[in-house]
């Protein structure tokens, strides 16, 4: 079982750019599809981004593309995501969460119910 721990998140004014960082422990790094989710307050979570185990696929909100990017480093145990031209509608407490790969032709996932093991979170408030 895979334990997740996010750090990074802050306080940052409308256009700043944050990465954030989610450590991973107790299980095979690279035996999981990895995302991440976001929720603002008085809203459900929400996928932000995902990437497959050896990274070369990934798959982005609508709301974050082009500004956001996942990237993960299997020898590290960890995932990332760099935010760039953060908006005010960013703000959110940020969740990286892990689903075990079953199957090789299994999809990357895009709900919350998809994925098994779950950080705190971390959250991010970006001011206008």
């Amino acid at each position: 079982q895979v334990q997740l721990v996010e750090s990074g998140g802050g306080l940052v004014q409308a256009g700043d750019s944050l990465r954030l960082s989610c450590a991973a422990s107790g299980g095979t790094f690279s035996f999981y599809t990895m995302g991440w989710f976001r929720r603002a307050p008085g809203k459900e979570r929400e996928f932000v981004a995902a990437m497959t185990w050896n990274g070369r696929s990934t798959n982005y909100a609508d709301s974050v593309k082009g500004r956001f990017t996942i990237s993960r480093d299997n020898a590290k145990n960890t995932l990332y995501l760099q935010m760039n031209s953060l908006k005010p509608e960013d703000t959110a407490v940020y969740y990286c969460a892990a689903r075990p790969i079953l199957l090789p032709t299994q999809a990357m996932g895009v709900t919350p119910r998809e994925y098994d093991y779950w950080g705190q979170g971390t959250q991010v408030t970006v001011s206008s």
